[in-house]
Parts: structure tokens; C-alpha cells; sequence
């Protein structure tokens, strides 16, 4: 099955289907995804995150142990808040904390890429609706998520969404090994077979009230084990066999 990534080259933004290490243009990412007869070489392209998304959805504690690190219950039904798309970066870009007298984080999380719109979708036909799924990274700020009755401003600072660098169109959402490591250590490390809502039961009861349309992405949740950055500490984030999403991180000094 394809893997999709978006490039820019010659400053016209491109999506291609990855082969190896070849960018195969396509058209029409979200319908027939054909491709043009035109390739590059990755290496000579510049990575960006795989989809321009209208909405990013976040679900919190999804994970039972992650619930219990933050002293939490798990949710009756998903807990739910929106990302600010500008605070989306690709492949290599850097996460630039804000305040680094704050307490900021790392989440590792697979991100649903939704592939054609669709409202009150049952989980029946819910992976229907699903073009595939990437790597996602839910840099959170607590000083500002513990200060306010809602978390969307904690999640959306500029660069706290790193996405990519390709969605995978053939993956078990709920078989997926998902991990953190910062500057080649193992800081993350679990199973998606612990999600508490799967990916249907997710974009069913997202879209019974909010029409999906093609590219947003939901973030799914994060497991147990985050912790704070530290200044020029390098984020990668590894679901499955995916390529890996790397971030350096940096503190801002003014």
C-alpha cells in the first residue's frame, strides 16, 4: 500500500508516493493520487509535514498508565481539545520552546490522517474515512495547561506539533509499538494495543458533532513516560516501522 509524503521543490509544494528513496509526484492526494510520471530524489527535496490541515484534533488520556502518571482518571469518552495548525512542523525542523522557565514536555503519538469528509460516521465505516496514519509529537506546556480550564493554548505554541514525515496507508492503528527517545535514549516506550479509544471509536465521536474534512489529523494520545525538554535536546519519535520523526529542540533566549 502507498506512502505519501509533501515536499517542496522549486518552491512548488508537492505530494509524492515514496519509494525507497524516491518521491514520485501525484495529484490528487485525496482522490485518485495518480501519479504525474514525474520522481525525485528525496535528498533533494525539502520535507514538509505530510498534510496542511484545516483542523488538528487532540484526545488526552488516552492511555491508562499516562492517566495515572498525570494523577488522572481515564475518560468516560475521549477528552478532546484543538491544536493550532500553525503550530505544525515537519521532518528536522526545530521545536522552539517558549518559555523555558516553563515545564514543557514531549508525547509521542500516532496521528490519524482523515482521507474524505465526512459527518456522523459510525466506527463500522470509521476506517473508511482514514487515509493512513503518521508520526505526531504533543509538545505541552504545564505551567500554562495547569493555569487554565482548557489545554488548547498549552499545546499550540509556534512548533509545539511536529507531524511526519510520511503517512502510511497500511498500518494496524492498534498494533503499533510507540516510543520516544531524546538524544538516543529510550524515554517512551509502549504498545497502541492500550489506546482506551481505538482509532474508529475516535473519529466516530468526533464526527458526530464536527464535520471531518480530507487532511485534518487527529493526535491520539500519549503514553507513560514524558517528561521535560531540555535545551538542544534531539526528539525522535518511532511508531512501528514508520521513518522516524526527528526534532532538535531549543530554549528561545528573548
Amino acid at each position: 500500500m502507498p506512502i505519501y509524503g509533501r515536499f517542496e521543490q522549486n518552491g512548488q509544494i508537492r505530494h509524492a508516493e515514496i519509494e525507497g528513496d524516491t518521491a514520485h509526484f501525484i495529484e490528487d492526494l485525496f482522490g485518485t493520487a495518480r501519479r504525474t510520471g514525474e520522481s525525485a530524489a528525496i535528498a533533494d527535496l525539502k520535507t514538509l509535514a505530510p498534510v496542511a490541515s484545516s483542523k488538528l484534533f487532540a484526545v488526552g488520556l488516552n492511555f491508562a498508565d499516562h492517566a495515572a502518571e498525570a494523577n488522572l482518571e481515564v475518560p468516560q469518552w475521549p477528552l478532546m481539545w484543538f491544536k493550532a495548525p500553525s503550530s505544525v512542523i515537519a521532518q528536522g525542523e526545530t521545536v522552539e520552546v517558549a518559555h523555558p522557565d516553563h515545564r514543557t514536555d514531549y508525547e509521542a503519538e500516532l496521528v490519524i490522517v482523515i482521507g474524505k469528509r465526512g459527518k456522523a460516521i459510525s466506527e463500522a465505516d470509521a476506517y473508511d474515512y482514514i487515509l493512513g496514519y503518521t508520526n505526531g509529537q504533543d509538545i505541552s506546556d504545564r505551567d500554562v495547561q495547569w493555569g487554565e480550564s482548557q489545554w488548547a493554548r498549552a499545546k499550540s505554541f509556534d512548533t509545539y506539533s511536529p507531524l511526519g514525515p510520511y503517512i502510511y496507508t497500511d498500518v494496524d492503528p492498534n498494533n503499533l509499538t510507540i516510543e520516544t527517545y531524546i538524544n538516543g535514549e529510550v524515554r517512551q516506550s509502549s504498545n497502541t494495543n492500550q489506546f482506551v479509544f481505538n482509532p474508529a471509536q475516535l473519529v466516530a465521536f468526533l464526527s458526530e458533532s464536527i464535520t471531518l474534512e480530507p487532511g485534518d489529523v487527529i493526535f491520539t494520545g500519549t503514553p507513560f513516560g514524558i517528561a521535560p525538554l531540555k535545551d538542544g535536546d534531539v526528539i525522535e519519535t518511532r511508531i512501528g516501522d514508520m521513518v522516524p520523526l526527528i526534532n532538535p529542540t531549543r530554549f528561545k533566549t528573548s
